[in-house]
């Protein structure tokens, strides 16, 4: 086989994936490829999927198209969740030459033997998704600020909305000692920000040896990495992307508080602001259980940003229930939202559930929920006017502007200073411009 010139890349979805895709290309890299931008044209495109959000089919053929138009003859190659849920459904769109599974996609070389172009439908190469056992190390790198570190996949939890444990298999980690030995490599790409992801990052410490169908006694805790990692030099700041409220545990909390590195953010799926709701969704918890996180990470962080994801229109959410859900996130103090319209999933329990919710009322109920979460973000910006962070600036997409975060995640935005760039620079917060950003 002649070492085809170049590979591209796309990827849909969360931080995990990102991170992953980069694993991918550090694979091609070390074969001998080289990366192109997608839109530069390649010989190889590689479009990594993702199942949570909406229109993923839709999605996933407008980016098959656009990587023809820029090469026809390309070698298309679809990986990711949505890969693994749908594979033979996105074996038949034109132009997917391969479509590789959960357990198949870190082993891509080994499939890329052949790169004329499909005359009929792609080729599919995905197992059961329990056959992903093995975790497979990744970190994000391109981005001179930040990277996305992955130390957990997969997820024991059994929610009955979620397709993750569908496509990503059983919960699995990485050790201690590999996460660090990442974050130091990190470190030594000049780096400054660290984002750990997974699926279920709060459930780290499962081993991936199974024995007699157990698995063996956790090694670690997730407490017990970030204190390691909070020891890594030339990491400024590292950020916990998403933790579930059972698993932030006041332990980790009060390690946030007063560590060296760890930013002062967190974001907590609550889902629903209803009991009843949790309940039939299978959450963990119940919300005075997440009232009681958001009170202790405010006692000892008032400062703290706190994110939300929220699902509106779930089976069975009569208008009192969302109300009740409204009030209750009303009430707490979080400084944004992340709305997440219910949408049907096949092979999830909440797919046979009665009492669906028509499609405009959950559009009405995402808006209501939406405007809460511009108000909620406004006045915990308010809140830092006047004040002086520390912000870590980078490049903004608009022209002439730089941005950047500040310890606890108020974002901001303000003229570009090629010398602050990947910098962290401290600064007083002045007023919020149109776009509801703090300038500086």
């Amino acid at each position: 086989m002649a070492t085809p010139k170049s590979v591209a890349f796309y990827t849909l979805g969360c931080k995990l994936n990102y991170s992953e895709t980069s694993a991918i290309g550090r694979l091609f890299e070390k074969a001998g490829y080289s990366e192109n931008k997608f839109d530069e044209g390649a010989d190889i495109y590689v479009i990594n999927t993702c199942s949570v959000t909406d229109f993923a089919d839709r999605k996933c053929r407008q980016i098959v198209r656009r990587a023809l138009r820029k090469n026809p003859q390309a070698f298309v190659t679809v990986v990711g969740c949505y890969a693994q849920l749908k594979p033979e459904e996105i074996a038949n769109i034109e132009g997917v030459d391969l479509v590789l599974g959960a357990a198949e996609k870190f082993r891509i070389l080994d499939f890329i033997d052949d790169l004329s172009k499909s005359t009929d439908k792609g080729m599919v190469q995905a197992g059961e998704v329990k056959e992903a056992k093995d975790f497979v190390n990744a970190f994000s790198f391109g981005d001179r600020t930040r990277s996305f570190l992955k130390v957990q996949d997969g997820c024991d939890y059994k929610c009955s909305f979620c397709t993750i444990p569908l496509a990503r298999g059983k919960s699995r980690s990485d050790t201690v000692e590999s996460v660090v030995a990442n974050a130091r490599k990190i470190a030594e790409m000049g780096v400054k920000e660290i984002v750990l992801t997974g699926v279920n990052i709060g459930d780290f410490g499962n081993g991936t040896e199974v024995i007699e169908g157990v698995k063996p006694k956790k090694e670690a805790l997730f407490i017990d990495l970030i204190r390691q990692l909070d020891e890594v030099e030339g990491i400024e700041r590292f950020r916990i992307s998403s933790i579930e409220p059972n698993l932030c545990t006041d332990e980790i909390i009060a390690f946030v508080a007063q560590s060296k590195r760890f930013a002062h953010h967190f974001h907590m799926p609550l889902q629903s602001g209803n009991n009843k709701q949790l309940k039939m969704m299978r959450r963990r918890y119940k919300r005075e259980l997440y009232e009681q996180r958001v009170a202790k990470i405010k006692e000892l962080m008032p400062h703290c940003c706190i994110g939300v994801d929220v699902i509106v229109g779930f089976p069975g959410e009569t208008e009192e229930d969302f109300l009740e859900s409204y009030r209750f996130i009303n009430s707490l103090d979080i400084s944004y939202l992340h709305v997440f319209t219910y949408s049907e999933r096949p092979n999830t329990l909440a797919f046979e559930m009665p009492d669906p919710v028509s499609m405009q009322e959950r559009r009405r109920r995402n808006q209501m929920l939406t405007i809460l979460s511009e108000k909620k973000r406004r006045y915990f910006y308010e809140q830092h006017l006047g004040q002086t962070r520390p912000i870590l600036f980078e490049k903004s997409k608009t022209p002439g502007m730089m941005s950047g975060f500040t310890d606890n995640y108020v974002k901001i935005e303000t003229p570009l200073q090629e010398a602050l760039l990947n910098q962290t620079h401290v600064a007083k917060l002045q007023e919020i411009n149109e776009k509801g950003l703090v300038v500086v």
